[in-house]
């Protein structure tokens, strides 16, 4: 079993160069100093036009030496992905591209556009018995949003840290039901690919399932060796592995598991479809006249 290349971090070559002392030195400095004036701007404290202008121009030759590093590592052949594997370190960058699924998600669900379906043998979706859950914590972030809006209005700073806040977290709610809506099981390519959300994606190859079986559970104890997927507090099917198998964390974590819990919305179709292609005799080849 493997992680889609979409869940994927691409690791960086041994041979690329690393930044320098002076650039370690650079960025050690600059990222602070820029998250200080930001906290300094939002509460408010007063902060000289010198000390404004120092930090744009450290941000501007901080920037402009991360480019030049890009451009570096280009020029030796790294791709955009191992460039960046370079520049960013892992645990952001899948944090980064965990959160751009999920907006990302949202685009698809209003397009109506699933991802990872073309052409497909199967498509299963896990989304609905979660559905009345998300969309009742969607409200209640949108009730505090418009209360807090009330309660903040004399102290304008906080109010628009807090409207920030709370408006990207009732996208990222929305955002989290859209992934799980966009991003069904798939069965294509003698292969069923398991997803969860923006978090989770796997493809098991069905020759590497030493069984499935329909199974519902309710409670998930967490132990070494599986993987629970649960939607609605709920798993439904039950899939063991003839070996262990990486299934990484969200942060990239390595984690071997040999049995994968997981729903559907409809877990016998998704029984029935996996069953037939297990027991379905590859076609024989052709003799050639």
């Amino acid at each position: 079993m493997t992680t889609t290349p979409e869940i994927q971090t691409p690791l960086p070559q041994p041979g690329a160069p690393a930044r320098g002392p002076v650039q370690r030195k650079l960025r050690a400095v600059a990222v602070p100093a820029q998250l200080s004036l930001v906290a300094c701007l939002f509460s408010g404290v007063p902060v000289p036009d010198a000390v404004l202008l120092g930090g744009k121009v450290l941000l501007l030759i901080l920037l402009a030496v991360e480019a030049h590093v890009w451009l570096r590592l280009r020029r030796l052949g790294l791709s955009r992905r191992q460039a960046l594997a370079r520049l960013v370190p892992e645990r952001l960058a899948r944090y980064v591209a965990h959160e751009a699924r999920i907006l990302a998600s949202l685009v698809r669900w209003i397009a109506r556009r699933p991802h990872g379906v073309g052409e497909a043998d199967g498509v299963f979706p896990y989304a609905r018995d979660q559905a009345a859950m998300m969309y009742g914590l969607t409200f209640v972030c949108v009730a505090e949003t418009v209360a807090l809006s009330f309660l903040l209005a004399r102290w304008p700073v906080v109010h628009a840290v807090l409207l920030v806040v709370d408006v990207y977290t009732v996208l990222f709610v929305l955002g989290m039901h859209a992934a799980a809506v966009t991003r069904p099981h798939v069965l294509s390519d003698g292969a069923l690919r398991v997803r969860q959300a923006a978090g989770v994606d796997l493809r098991v190859p069905l020759a590497q399932i030493a069984s499935f079986r329909r199974e519902t559970r309710f409670t998930h104890e967490k132990k070494d060796g599986e993987l629970n997927l649960p939607i609605g507090s709920q798993t439904s099917l039950t899939l063991e592995l003839t070996e262990p198998v990486d299934a990484p964390k969200l942060l990239g974590t390595p984690r071997l598991v040999r049995v994968i819990r997981l729903h559907a919305d409809d877990p016998k179709s998704l029984y029935d479809a996996v069953t037939r292609a297990r027991t379905t005799p590859a076609p024989a080849p052709q003799d050639a006249d």
